[in-house]
């Protein structure tokens, strides 16, 4: 396991004092006065290796810039319809907070379907939450417990998973690349419920595959998770989809105030006012038109291609496009 130490901190910081505008804007962006625990992210995801980490962090800098990622909270999906159908099949919403104040989100893997509109416009969705979580979020977390929060707990639900999900996976790669290469070590823990057999098959021949540090994060729950999740978060923070003794389909719990996936749900109430106002404040919001913007699409890494191919391979294995259950 890798040791991020004082000096490689320091180290780092030094050569990050010295980058230039527009990166140091950016990058201020990035860590929201938490710079050590930014620097130590790095770190941690290039096993402690002072170079290798700053090359990491330059390059992302780059990619911020050269995307307006700094503004992409001021840049609307519209209509609302389309934003609407783009949430109905890119199911992922936070559900509340952990008893550790790390925000937890929820993603609807197995019932996602990411046929509704284009891969741009998944991609935005994608960073936006991901930028509305670093910037908003964690800030006011950070804040409210009095210390840095700079990471956030994932409930990855595998309810209805099929082989279809293999056409996914093209997107799935590049959205995680995005992240890999981007957003790296900001998930604390990943808890994987409601796991058909497919995803224990899959998950036996991908797990030698990830890198120790993610290996660890990962925890295989039984069924729903309901009762090991209540070890860390409050049932009010628990997602839809786990609270309930017996499983239940995470596209449909009951209420869209309940459902986290949902346009009408808190979460994204109040993400998509903020992005709404923040267009208009910035003036933007005439400016931008259906289809205006783009973020370029990351090569997949060899690691994140050999493990799609890899996944794709178990899948194919089971069947011919029938619904994998438990």
């Amino acid at each position: 396991m890798e040791i991020v130490t004082q000096e490689a901190i320091n180290q780092f910081k030094a050569l990050m004092d010295q980058v230039e505008e527009p990166l140091k804007k950016t990058y201020q962006n990035i860590h929201q006065g938490y710079q050590t625990e930014t620097l130590v992210r790095y770190l941690k995801a290039r096993e402690g290796n002072v170079a290798e980490a700053y090359k990491m962090l330059v390059v992302c800098l780059k990619w911020r810039v050269q995307n307006d990622i700094d503004s992409i909270l001021e840049k609307p999906i519209i209509p609302s319809k389309l934003y609407r159908s783009l949430r109905d099949s890119q199911l992922i919403g936070m559900s509340g907070f952990s008893r550790e104040g790390l925000p937890v989100f929820a993603i609807g893997v197995g019932l996602s379907s990411f046929g509704n509109v284009s891969v741009n416009y998944y991609v935005q969705s994608h960073i936006q939450i991901n930028e509305y979580r670093d910037r908003v979020i964690l800030p006011i977390a950070s804040k409210k417990y009095g210390r840095p929060v700079t990471t956030c707990v994932k409930v990855l639900d595998m309810t209805g998973l099929k082989l279809s999900a293999l056409s996914q996976l093209k997107l799935l790669t590049i959205i995680s690349t995005i992240d890999d290469l981007n957003y790296p070590e900001k998930t604390n823990t990943c808890y994987i419920v409601n796991a058909p057999y497919v995803f224990s098959a899959c998950w036996k021949v991908v797990k030698p595959l990830l890198q120790e540090r993610t290996r660890k994060k990962v925890q295989v729950l039984s069924g729903n998770g309901r009762d090991e999740l209540l070890k860390i978060m409050d049932l009010a923070s628990l997602p839809h989809f786990c609270k309930h003794e017996v499983s239940r389909s995470s596209r449909h719990p009951g209420s869209d105030i309940e459902n986290c996936f949902s346009l009408d749900h808190p979460f994204h109430q109040q993400l998509y006012n903020y992005i709404s106002k923040q267009a208009i404040a910035n003036e933007s919001a005439v400016l931008i038109k259906q289809g205006s913007f783009h973020v370029d699409l990351p090569q997949t890494d060899t690691e994140g291609a050999d493990i799609a191919k890899t996944i794709e391979s178990e899948l194919n294995k089971f069947g011919n496009g029938k619904e994998l259950i438990l």
